[in-house]
Parts: C-alpha cells; structure tokens; sequence
C-alpha cells in the first residue's frame, strides 16, 4: 500500500515538474480561459442568488442559466477553433451584413430594459447584436486591413474608409442607445489601423473629433450627463443618481485585504442594482478582496498579453488576417475590462459594458467565447506554418481574396 501510495505521489509531483510535450496549441490560453469562466459562475452564482429568490422565488435560477450559457459557450468555442482563418476572411462581410441587419431590427422588435433596447428575445435567451457586431466588425477591419495595406499605410483614404463604416455602426447602436459599445469599437478599430501603420497625425485629427462627439452625446442627453456629473461626486446624492456607484464603492470597501468571504457580500442583497450582471466586480472585491481583485485582474490580462503575443509572432511570420485580428481581439478584452473595472470602482462613468468571460449574460460569453478561440486558432495555424510551411489550401485562398 505504502508503495503505491509513493509511486502515486512520484507521479503528481512529475506532472509539475516535467517539461510539457510540445503541442499545436496554447495550452496556457486555454487554461486562462477556462479559469476566468469558472470564477465567472462561481460569483454570477453568488451575486445573484438574492435577486433570483425576489424574481423567481428559485436562488440559483440566474446560476442555472449562467452554468448553461457556459456549456453553450464552450461547445461554440470547440466549434469554431475547427474553423479556418481562411474561411473568416472570406466571409467576414457577410457576417458583417448580417450584424448591420440585426442592429436594424433590434431598433424595432428589441426589448427594453431600463430603457436600452439592446436585446432581441429568441425565448431561451436575449441576444444581443451589439456583442455580435463587435466581433464581425474586427474581423472584417482585419481583412480590410490585408487587402488595402499599403494604402492605409499611404493614404488618408485607406485610413477613412473604416471609420466611415465604423461611424455608420455607431449611428445605430447609439439608436439603442449604446455608447459603451461603441467606444469599445472605435478604440479596437483605431488601434488595429495604429498597428497596421497609419499616420500619427490621422489618429490625433480623429481623435479630437471622438472626443468633441462623446462630448456632445453627453451634454445633449440628459440620462448621460446624470451619469458623468454622478461620476464626478457620487455622494452628492447617494440616495439618486449616485445611488449604484455609492453602494460599488462601499463594496469595494468593506472587500479589504482578504474579503468577507465567499457568498458573504452585504452590497449584493438587493442594495447594488446589476449585482450579477455589469457590476459583478464590485461583489468580487467584496467577497474575495483585494487578493481576489488583483488574482482575477492578472488572469484577464494575461490573456490579453497572450492575445498580444500571438498577434506579434503572426504577423512576424506574415500571417498578416490572423495578425491584425489578433491585435483587435486583444484590445477589445483590455479595454472593455478597464471600463467595466473603472466604471464599477468609480474611475469611469457607467457603461453597461460586461466583464469578459466572468459576468453574466448569454451573449457575451457565446461572442467572447468564440473570440477565445479564434485565438487558438491563429496561434495553431502560426505553428504549423513554422514547422511545416504555409498550408497551400490557406495560400489558395487568399490569393482568391485579392
């Protein structure tokens, strides 16, 4: 007994010490994922159980939908890691087409919710086109970018055209109305032509137009600048407009080092509105601590750094679609976790944006999800191009694409 006992425990310690095999994919990315995915449910779990004992008289009944948003959303992931980066490209302005569409038509059949109309309902979940849009939109920008890539680097033209395009997204979703997302897709979109070499001064002359524009949003609409003057002293009316931000911010408060522990958030019993949802954050820090903060914040963007990592060697390697989308899906992650972070810890106004692959909702994790494994996907073809050469099926059809 005592020998099989040892034999067991030689091979668990082997397993930590021996140099992994080599493998065709990234094995760390895949970890990450899953880690933020599995502290998502653990904390949509707890921050929703009160809400759901109000609305449904079941206290896991946001949990249950949640758990099976993610078996969704890894079968999706296992799906469409199979799909070439070819075949994105190729249809990327389908995908597009279809995302417009469904802006349109979330303007008229959508369903409200505090007031947003950013949801269609297909009965077994809300989706909602914006997430879809975000993730079509880089692709494409990413196949625009292949294509006229000297002429972005040149011209002004090559620079305007998907802004131009951007500008009519934005114009819808802003009918939602949406601005978080559509920061979200300037800043990604912006970023993607800053690596794809456009002129400095460009990005300077387009962002002083952004920010006149953001300014004016803001100063025109009543419900906006509520939120940026709340923004700005949360506890002039910690009973109004600063309400949500005031109880975030105790949350994180009362969090300390260590937390309260794991289900044992005060904030979340029906105090914090969106508790499971956008501010699912602020729950976090109040369970887990500033420990918890900062272990869930280094899992986020060390996948944002693989993302970068995976970018850089196949652009490296002249993998220039799986390169720029890359880049994208690594900004997109970054910047939309500074908002949702910022937002819940009174450093930027609210947005209503989501915490990727860790707050609650079908559609984001189903998008984000996909975006994983598009990763996974541009770091294996990256792979087997340095050891065996391009894939002459890849090379066929790009040169279609042209």
């Amino acid at each position: 007994m005592f020998s099989v006992f040892r034999e067991a425990l030689a091979s668990v310690f082997g397993w930590f010490v021996r140099p992994a095999p080599a493998t065709s994919y990234d094995r760390q990315l895949v970890w990450i994922a899953l880690a933020l995915m599995t502290t998502g449910l653990v904390m949509v779990t707890s921050a929703s159980i009160p809400v759901a004992s109000r609305l449904t008289d079941d206290p896991f009944y946001f949990a249950q939908r949640h758990g099976m948003f993610l078996l969704g959303s890894l079968f999706l992931g296992s799906l469409m890691v199979m799909v070439p980066l070819h075949a994105w490209r190729k249809y990327s302005w389908h995908m597009l087409i279809c995302s417009i569409a469904l802006l349109f038509l979330v303007l008229v059949v959508g369903r409200s919710v505090n007031g947003a109309s950013r949801w269609i309902s297909l009965g077994f979940f809300n989706l909602q086109p914006a997430e879809v849009t975000k993730l079509s939109l880089f692709i494409f920008i990413a196949g625009y970018l292949v294509r006229h890539y000297q002429q972005v680097r040149d011209s002004f033209v090559g620079f305007a055209k998907p802004m131009a395009l951007f500008a009519f997204i934005a114009v819808l979703l802003l009918g939602q109305p949406d601005l978080g997302s559509s920061v979200v897709m300037l800043v990604t979109t912006v970023g993607m032509l800053f690596i794809a070499g456009a002129k400095l001064w460009q990005f300077i002359a387009m962002l002083g137009a952004a920010l006149f524009g953001v300014v004016m949003l803001i100063l025109f609409e009543p419900y906006r600048l509520r939120r940026v003057t709340s923004f700005l002293d949360p506890w002039d009316d910690p009973f109004g407009s600063g309400y949500q931000l005031t109880q975030s911010l105790m949350a994180f408060g009362r969090g300390e080092w260590w937390g309260q522990g794991l289900g044992n958030s005060i904030q979340k019993l029906e105090y914090l509105p969106e508790a499971h949802t956008d501010f699912v954050f602020a729950v976090l820090a109040e369970e887990l601590g500033l420990i918890g903060v900062v272990i869930v914040l280094l899992l986020i963007f060390s996948l944002v750094f693989k993302a970068l990592s995976i970018g850089r060697r196949a652009l490296e390697s002249e993998q220039l679609f799986g390169g720029f989308l890359a880049f994208g899906i690594a900004f997109w992650f970054a910047f939309q976790t500074l908002v949702n972070v910022g937002a819940a810890a009174g450093m930027v106004p609210t947005k209503g944006l989501t915490l990727p692959l860790i707050s609650y909702g079908g559609s984001s994790l189903f998008i984000m999800a996909t975006a994983v494994a598009i990763l996974i996907r541009i770091d294996y073809e990256q792979r087997l191009a340095a050891s065996k050469g391009p894939d002459p099926e890849t090379e066929d059809n790009d040169n279609e694409q042209e």
